[in-house]
């Protein structure tokens, strides 16, 4: 089961991919960098809700204990795959990974750790 979870959250890698080249190449240019940091995260709330919720119709989850589970699955890969990966292969140091994280410099990334926690079970109890 916890190998099909991480199948399941293969793609929100390159969804976070296209939605940051979105940012980067059609509109940071036009506003401030927390400005589009901040649609940028709506607009990945949107893609992950989507991608969620066309795979919730095929997805074997029986209860809502399986769907927080796989919701807590995928917020441990998704944190534990930024800062080993920010980090480790593009260089970003400690200080800015955990910069994106503070809410009262306007970072609002964290709303997207919440989605991709609560959108499986949220998603479950909509097809139940």
């Amino acid at each position: 089961m916890l190998f099909k979870y991480i199948l399941y959250w293969l793609p929100m890698p390159i969804i976070g991919i296209v939605n940051g080249a979105i940012r980067q190449f059609v509109y940071a240019q036009y506003m401030e960098e927390l400005t589009a940091h901040q649609i940028s995260t709506v607009s990945g709330i949107i893609l992950f809700g989507i991608y969620v919720w066309f795979l919730s119709a095929k997805w074997a989850v029986t209860s809502s204990r399986q769907a927080i589970f796989l919701g807590l699955t995928w917020l441990i890969i998704t944190i534990v795959f930024e800062f080993t990966f920010g980090h480790y292969v593009m260089n970003i140091p400690w200080s800015t990974l955990f910069h994106y994280y503070n809410l009262l410099k306007g970072r609002i990334w964290v709303f997207i750790l919440i989605w991709i926690s609560v959108a499986p079970y949220l998603f479950y109890r909509l097809r139940s």
